[in-house]
């Protein structure tokens, strides 16, 4: 009988991750109406985007991190914008409002989102692409295949050249099956205490940690953060950067000081593969840096691109 019961307490608690992630919200037609915004109908699946800013200004496009959606550019793309950039957004797929298509999200994954939504929109040239934390690794390889087509790369905390990342995180990246469950498992309430960490820490997007929070609501989440982790986040992005550099595309890095995602050890790795590569430290900035250390990011970037 104890046996039983015993075999019974296992298959629920085996079971309990995979029937909390099913029982998520899907991502529905009635919950990107209420979101605002555009959404174009991609090869992948839907994306959803807006803009910022004048109609007819040169063309910024940003691209956002592992576990954030695209409002995390709210402060920096407002600043840009009053520059008079005309400022593209967009959720990556898994996150947001955007779909969560099967697969893995490798560095091909992420680049037929982003060239198939430029296509979308008609930009084609002359763009100042910024890329924060894995969205510097997608803005990175995405810069390296249509060289011709950036005006200049922007990398805030960028991944490609070193990440931080538990035992525990490693475990559920590197073995399939039982880190799938243990993903499902684990990253919820980590997510969730994390976020709420810094939910006393001032900066230009408010209620950046209740959409951080919301993300974990809706079904394919998870799943999406774990297919990153596995695809473009163990990619090598050196001859990305090194063909950045032959091609001479000027390249921008801005770093937290107090980044315990993205180490600053990471500069040493640019420095070496593309050493024309302008670089700025914000102090007292941690990952969070585009919206805790919003003000601090535009006086960085100010005299570059202010004076075109």
């Amino acid at each position: 009988m104890i046996g039983l019961v015993l075999l019974g307490l296992l298959l629920v608690l085996f079971a309990w991750p995979l029937i909390a992630e099913r029982t998520r919200k899907p991502m529905t037609p009635e919950l990107r109406r209420a979101a605002g915004g555009s959404f174009a109908e991609l090869s992948q699946g839907v994306t959803h985007y807006h803009w910022i800013g004048p109609l007819r200004g040169p063309v910024a496009v940003c691209i956002h991190g592992l576990t954030t959606p695209a409002v995390v550019w709210s402060g920096l793309a407002r600043g840009l914008a009053a520059w008079g950039f005309r400022v593209l957004v967009y959720d990556l797929y898994g996150r947001g409002c955007s779909d969560r298509p099967p697969g893995l999200q490798d560095r091909a994954f992420f680049l037929r989102q982003l060239e198939e939504l430029l296509e979308f929109e008609g930009v084609r040239r002359d763009i100042t692409l910024f890329g924060y934390s894995m969205g510097g690794a997608i803005a990175t390889a995405f810069a390296a295949r249509h060289p011709d087509r950036i005006r200049r790369l922007v990398l805030l905390a960028p991944a490609g050249m070193g990440m931080r990342m538990s035992r525990l995180t490693r475990l559920m990246r590197d073995t399939k099956g039982f880190g799938d469950w243990l993903m499902l498992a684990v990253f919820p309430l980590r997510q969730m205490h994390e976020t709420e960490a810094g939910r006393d820490l001032p900066g230009s997007v408010p209620d950046i940690t209740d959409r951080q929070q919301a993300e974990l609501d809706y079904r394919g989440y998870t799943p999406a953060v774990l297919s990153s982790l596995r695809g473009i986040l163990s990619e090598r992005f050196e001859p990305d950067h090194r063909a950045l550099r032959a091609q001479e595309v000027p390249v921008i890095a801005i770093w937290g000081e107090q980044d315990r995602v993205i180490p600053l050890s990471a500069m040493g790795k640019l420095t070496e593969w593309s050493r024309n590569a302008r670089q700025e430290v914000i102090p007292g900035a941690g990952h969070g840096l585009p919206y805790t250390h919003t003000a601090q990011v535009l006086d960085a970037l100010r005299a570059t691109l202010t004076d075109d």
